[in-house]
């Protein structure tokens, strides 16, 4: 009896820290970030960053060369010559997309079209890419729908299958696709669109990714819907005009936007998938357990 008690004190004993855990409250992340050291951050290379000009503000998208180098570079070309300057939001669809476009991309006067300059037509779909052991890849720990494994890469939510060898860039919110037609080959970068309800993971494997939002998410979110089917605007007066859309690398240095985003990689992000994994507060009593791709929101700040 004596040794079953001693036991039974001791598992107690053992199980106090655990339980002190349990009790404390998960930190916010305010004060996971307030933490982080400054080598935890990154500034996205100027090269690969848009700044599209909204009459409201500014969108900062983070192109994804290594998963879509075509389009990334066509997106660059069409940026550097100007060719988003003057187009405009033709699309806000409830928890879908926002899109933007040339207005009179689908009039029957053809001549109408804004040219696209020196970047291509036509590009091959680049809807997954093979698996690159040398990219940064950051597990989750919980399971997926749409994919054997999940990720992040290089600030990326990445959904991966080993059996075939392909990863892509999945439908989360602020992912920035390319729109297209029917054909696989027929979207160029010339039409973009951001997410901006739910994750449409279906999407994945059917369209290429080009980037993601990295600043400004709610200028595209917070637009009014387009009365149309898909939300299309159907009055001229509705469609926000882009005021340009330059490639941060041609902006001078004073105009450059500062900012720095959390590396997927660091001991701080993994803290903060793990504080909302198990969050527990005055609040939020009973822990989820388990975290999704596209619940991970990746932190950005301004750079000091």
């Amino acid at each position: 009896m004596r040794h079953t008690l001693l036991a039974f004190t001791l598992a107690s004993l053992l199980a106090l820290p655990a339980l002190a855990d349990e009790a404390r409250p998960t930190p916010t992340t305010k004060e996971l970030l307030a933490q982080s050291r400054p080598q935890e951050w990154r500034t996205p290379d100027p090269s690969n960053l848009l700044d599209m000009k909204l009459p409201g503000g500014h969108v900062l998208i983070e192109l994804a060369p290594d998963f879509t180098p075509l389009h990334a570079a066509n997106i660059r070309t069409m940026a550097h010559e100007h060719y988003f300057d003057g187009l405009a939001i033709v699309r806000v669809q409830d928890n879908f997309v926002t899109q933007w476009d040339d207005p009179a991309a689908d009039d029957e006067d053809k001549a109408r079209i804004k040219p696209l300059g020196t970047a291509k037509k036509t590009l091959p779909p680049e809807f997954t890419r093979a698996i690159d052991a040398k990219l940064e890849w950051t597990p989750l720990p919980d399971g997926d729908v749409y994919a054997p494994q999940v990720g992040f890469s290089e600030g990326f939510p990445v959904a991966r299958d080993p059996a075939s060898g392909r990863e892509w860039i999945a439908h989360c919110y602020g992912t920035v696709g390319v729109a297209r037609d029917v054909g696989p080959e027929t979207g160029n970068g010339s039409a973009l669109y951001a997410i901006i309800g739910q994750a449409p993971r279906g999407l994945d494997r059917n369209l290429a990714v080009a980037g993601r939002v990295i600043d400004g998410m709610e200028r595209l979110s917070a637009l009014p819907r387009g009365p149309a089917p898909m939300g299309f605007y159907t009055d001229k007066s509705q469609r926000l005009k882009i005021e340009s859309l330059r490639l941060v690398a041609d902006m001078p240095k004073a105009e450059r936007p500062k900012i720095e985003v959390l590396r997927t990689d660091s001991p701080t992000f993994a803290r903060l998938v793990e504080a909302k994994r198990n969050r527990r507060d005055a609040f939020y009593t009973v822990p989820a357990g388990k975290i999704d791709l596209c619940s991970v929101v990746i932190p950005s700040r301004e750079a000091k």
